[in-house]
């Protein structure tokens, strides 16, 4: 199923963390915290300006981002977890 975000909605697939610490430990499930870091699956056309242009995202599909521990909105696509946010509550892409 295709799926295409409105407005300033971005679409963003977690990227998992490592699951060794520096030390070498290795963290169980159940005590890992949801990564912060993605990738930007798709994004909408933007939101219009007074004047009705488009305002384009700063962000494209491809680009590795960092949001916030609670941003997005949870959402399952042909069985696969992803996130849907505003492009606000994008912290920066990492290069």
């Amino acid at each position: 199923m295709a799926f295409t975000p409105l407005h300033d909605r971005v679409l963003v697939r977690r990227v998992e963390g490592d699951e060794k610490t520096a030390g070498g430990l290795i963290i169980p499930d159940s005590a890992k915290e949801k990564p912060a870091e993605g990738e930007v699956v798709s994004v909408g056309a933007g939101l219009r300006d007074d004047d009705g242009d488009r305002i384009a995202l700063d962000v494209k599909a491809g680009d590795k981002v960092l949001f916030g521990k609670w941003s997005g909105t949870e959402i399952t696509i042909d069985g696969e977890e992803l996130l849907i946010m505003k492009e606000s509550d994008i912290m920066g892409i990492i290069a």
